[in-house]
């Protein structure tokens, strides 16, 4: 320091460089924290996705007008006009219903709504994705329905124990539980991009380009008005989550639509797909009884040794716990599953393949997804053994 500088000019230069450093990382960082949707497009890798992967709903409907063992109808239309299908193997049972659900559970008698032991078959429940950029889902379970078709995945890999497995069960699968979503998700796939491209694509923009982020993009539902930019592909085309919609008072066609096929069905195991950053992982679902959630735990332990035997990464099984936290759980789409259809229904995460985070090839994906189907049919063919 000059000798002819006073001690107090130095501390305000100091000051005067922290606060400006500070400044720029705040700028720095509020870049960050925006996109337009010219950046979002530039952003998409050039590639050729694998055939085997099945990242939009075009050539789906045609798809299944070709099936030739099980049967695809459409159960809803979606707010975009796109339609929402399900397709199934093995034929329903007849079980006499004298109450719904909630009835029976009520009068003490489960079996007032469906005696499901008396059943030769297990029904399992394939939900797709409610979030239409959570596209793994939608490969996974187009590459079932061709393994029903077949006994071959699209990459032509013998699949035949699983087919002969699903044989042993009646299926329900609903391949695009939102298809707006799915329509509106251009990069078909986030494998090899970046946490950023996730959120613009998944969750969406504020009107200021702002990225939506989450949990702030559930505080606003219908995501519509003036301060809504680029609609994530988490919402249809009436911005409504299908995950999140008013079950008692139905906003979109998605929901009501799946509920409905639950009910009538009373499936014994039901999933609801979903994507994420972290390892595969099945959910602790919330507000269901004990029994269902260690159900669910005793799946995931089964899950978790298979994905050990192919080297494929995944997380640690969901304790068992009321709802007894500070902050709520969400009485979701999963959640009604169950209180519905007294299914064990759980959410299940798989990763996206994001840079940085659990780094997955698309190979390794469609394996993380079967492996999961093999082991909810074997969960519940050992039950009627």
């Amino acid at each position: 320091m000059n000798q002819n500088t006073s001690p107090l000019f130095g501390i305000v230069v100091l000051v005067v460089l922290i606060s400006q450093t500070l400044g720029g990382s705040t700028h720095a960082a509020d870049r960050a924290d925006r996109m337009t949707y010219a950046q979002a497009k530039a952003r998409i890798p050039q590639r050729q996705l694998p055939e085997f992967w099945v990242g939009d709903v075009k050539g789906l409907a045609d798809r299944f007008e070709r099936l030739t063992r099980g049967t695809a109808r459409v159960i809803a239309i979606s707010p975009g006009g796109r339609p929402i299908h399900l397709v199934t193997y093995g034929d329903k049972e007849p079980l006499q219903q004298k109450a719904n659900f909630n009835s029976a559970i009520g009068g003490r008698l489960p079996s007032a709504y469906m005696d499901k032991n008396a059943r030769k078959k297990p029904v399992v429940f394939f939900v797709g994705p409610v979030h239409g950029h959570e596209v793994e889902a939608l490969t996974g379970l187009v590459n079932l329905i061709e393994i029903m078709e077949s006994g071959r995945d699209l990459r032509g890999r013998d699949q035949s124990h699983l087919q002969a497995l699903g044989s042993q069960c009646r299926l329900l699968i609903v391949p695009a539980g939102n298809p707006d979503g799915t329509a509106r998700f251009e990069p078909r796939s986030l494998q090899g991009m970046e946490q950023n491209d996730l959120r613009f694509w998944g969750q969406g923009t504020w009107s200021d380009d702002r990225l939506c982020g989450w949990p702030q993009v559930k505080r606003q539902h219908p995501l519509v008005g003036d301060n809504v930019g680029f609609v994530g592909c988490y919402f249809n085309d009436a911005g409504i989550n299908p995950m999140h919609d008013e079950f008692f008072a139905p906003m979109g066609p998605e929901a009501p639509a799946i509920l409905k096929i639950a009910r009538e069905e009373g499936p014994d195991l039901a999933v609801s797909l979903h994507s994420h950053e972290p390892p595969p992982a099945l959910l602790r679902p919330a507000y269901l009884p004990h029994a269902i959630q260690q159900d669910v735990r005793v799946l995931a332990e089964r899950y978790y040794a298979m994905l050990d035997q192919h080297s494929l990464p995944h997380d640690s099984p969901p304790q068992v716990r009321a709802e007894d936290q500070e902050m709520p759980s969400a009485f979701n789409l999963t959640s009604v599953l169950y209180h519905i259809s007294g299914a064990t229904s759980f959410t299940f995460e798989c990763p996206h393949g994001l840079i940085g985070s659990c780094e997955v090839t698309h190979e390794q994906i469609l394996d993380i997804q079967l492996t999961l189907y093999e082991a909810m049919l074997r969960h519940e063919l050992d039950k009627k053994k």
